[in-house]
């Protein structure tokens, strides 16, 4: 990383955390300052005090002396107490920002970044390097070093001005205290860079370990894969995993904690040959009756604490360039842009409820590969019809629906609302024209009311309506609590295990709460068998009424109450129409598909013959 690089980071870092908490940020400094100030009140009222004894002086400049620096000490001890009350409050206010700004941008970013494996991969290693002392405090702790040094250092300079000063000390000593401290500073920036080297090449080792032990521990705390666990008698296994796993990561400690300290050996060893060179200087100049007591006192001090800030200053700096590389990482995170909030245009409230998609020559295919999952494909809908979508597993359903909820942006071609590129509505208003129950849909553990209606604030009724719609009724009279119980125990112990038929069920309401104007289901009912899957869509297809419905699905339970099928093959539509007109086509790969699935749907599997009507 280039310098100017790491200025930038540096910038943006500092911007960060004033914009976390401005009065955080303050206090930080403040108590910086304060902390790095105190010691320097009793070395130099201690100094006068000594000459001032030495030189006989009265009682009363004695006791000004000592109430000076007790009281001063004290003011600045109960300030120093106060910032740092004031830090710890805010340092909770400014992590609890931090991680949701953190989960603000996840959530944000585009699916389609989502999915992209190196998004991924980075998402994970920031998070694993936050587990492992890569974090916003960092920034703090560096920050507080460098405040905290530079003002030691000023006041260091200001009590030592004299001692440069005085003809005393030959001009001999004065280079050589120089040089000592020259070499005690390279020395000290040798180390701490080689010790932080070890630091990063550590924490960089951690990071599939981490991965690792808490992908274990995880399968050890999931009550849900307990009963394979107890079983099968993979207690042992998994336990013996996750122990060398923990070995590993305290053997490479250990080696890391060794090396630190034989580096940071050499430059104690420095920084107190130095000591002794100021000593041995400042008793020479004593003996000479150059210098005072007090004065000599007051150098010593000065000067300590001199060497301890050059010290902190270079572990600061060397701090923060060891975790740009953290941080840059960070920035890049959040700098991924969101091409899908471009749009601006409202979403046309028609009275009329004349909507239609267009799909025009569509063509996509998945970011980082070659390949195309969909190619030319054209398709036009109105609001109010029933389209299926079917093929076999692999064919580019899924990918179509993707493409029709903006999930992703076709690669070649266009899709038109009402004629105008998807492109250009308000993401949020045109996400908000469809209803979708994806097939590996998600419930949360929050009370089912919540999951129906996808937020606390909702309308009971109206959810109770849409689980009864949905077939969930019966189940939702039974349950302790009603809308309010929660599902699942993983943040409360009295939640409800749900069945997969019973989920099925509540997703499908949410989709009905929502009460879009486009309704898709993506093969949610895959873990049916094929006469329950075709219950489930006869029952949604009634209560959906004059809403468009899009069914997903490789097989057919769909077809008979749809106005228009839609074949895919191999990323292409093969064919299109009606379930009488496909059927027609006897070496069509609709026909081909009918005929492979009869079996499920009739006692005798002789011939395509439909699902039993009512």
């Amino acid at each position: 990383m280039t310098l100017k690089e790491h200025m930038n980071i540096g910038r943006r870092l500092i911007k960060l955390l004033y914009s976390l908490s401005r009065r955080y940020f303050y206090f930080l400094i403040c108590a910086s300052v304060v902390k790095a100030v105190t010691p320097y009140i009793p070395i130099w009222f201690s100094a006068r005090l000594i000459d001032a004894l030495a030189e006989g002086a009265p009682l009363a400049t004695l006791v000004t002396y000592a109430a000076l620096t007790v009281g001063l000490s004290t003011v600045l001890g109960v300030l120093r107490h106060w910032l740092n009350a004031q830090k710890a409050v805010g340092s909770s206010e400014v992590m609890a920002r931090h991680e949701w700004k953190y989960a603000e941008k996840a959530m944000h970013l585009s699916y389609s970044s989502i999915e992209d494996r190196d998004v991924m991969l980075l998402s994970e290693r920031i998070k694993d390097e936050t587990n492992t002392g890569y974090n916003i405090f960092y920034l703090v702790s560096a920050v507080e070093m460098l405040t905290g040094s530079a003002t030691q250092i000023i006041a260091s300079l200001a009590l030592t001005a004299s001692f440069f000063a005085s003809h005393a000390i030959p001009l001999w000593a004065k280079l050589v205290f120089v040089a000592g401290v020259a070499v005690t500073v390279t020395l000290r920036i040798f180390t701490v860079g080689k010790s932080s080297k070890l630091q990063v090449d550590y924490y960089s080792s951690c990071t599939y370990y981490n991965t690792v032990l808490t992908k274990f521990i995880d399968y050890i705390d999931d009550y849900t894969g307990g009963m394979d666990i107890r079983l099968y008698g993979m207690e042992a296994s998994l336990a013996g995993h996750a122990d060398g796993t923990y070995r590993e990561l305290c053997r490479g400690e250990e080696t890391m904690r060794i090396r630190a300290a034989c580096l940071n050996l050499i430059t104690t060893v420095s920084h107190y040959a130095l000591r002794l060179g100021v000593y041995l200087i400042l008793i020479s100049a004593a003996l000479g009756g150059g210098m005072t007591v007090g004065s000599i006192a007051q150098y010593v001090s000065s000067v300590m604490l001199l060497l301890t800030a050059i010290s902190s200053i270079v572990s600061a700096v060397q701090l923060s360039l060891v975790n740009h590389g953290y941080a840059k990482r960070y920035f890049s995170y959040f700098d991924i842009p969101n091409d899908m909030y471009r749009g601006t245009l409202s979403v046309e409230k028609r009275d009329d409820d004349e909507y239609y998609i267009e799909f025009r020559d569509v063509s996509f295919k998945y970011p980082n590969t070659g390949s195309y999952a969909l190619r030319h494909v054209s398709l036009k809908f109105r609001i109010g019809e029933k389209l299926a979508v079917v093929g076999m597993n692999g064919s580019g359903k899924t990918t179509f629906i993707k493409l029709l909820c903006r999930l992703y942006d076709p690669t070649e071609g266009e899709i038109l609302l009402n004629g105008v590129d998807i492109r250009k509505y308000d993401y949020d208003e045109y996400m908000s024209v469809f209803s979708v129950v994806f097939q590996d849909f998600r419930l949360f553990a929050f009370p089912l009311g919540q999951n129906v209606a996808a937020g606390a604030d909702y309308d009971r009724e109206k959810a109770k309506a849409c689980l009864g719609e949905a077939g969930f009724g019966e189940r939702l009279a039974g349950m302790p609590e009603g809308l309010d119980t929660p599902l699942y125990r993983s943040f409360d112990k009295s939640g409800v295990e749900i069945s997969g038929g019973e989920a099925q069920k509540i997703a499908l309401a949410r989709a009905l709460y929502k009460n879009a104007p486009f309704i898709v289901l993506d093969e949610p009912t895959a873990a049916l068998d094929p006469v329950s899957e075709y219950e489930v869509y006869r029952k949604f297809n009634e209560i959906s009424g004059g809403k468009t419905a899009v069914y997903i699905s490789h097989r057919l339970a769909s077809c008979r109450f749809c106005d228009k099928i839609a074949v895919f093959d191999g990323g292409h539509i093969v064919q299109r129409g009606t379930h009488e007109e496909l059927i027609a086509d006897a070496n069509g790969k609709y026909a081909e598909l009918w005929n492979a699935q009869a079996q499920y749907y009739t006692e005798k599997a002789d011939g395509p013959e439909a699902p039993p009507e009512d």
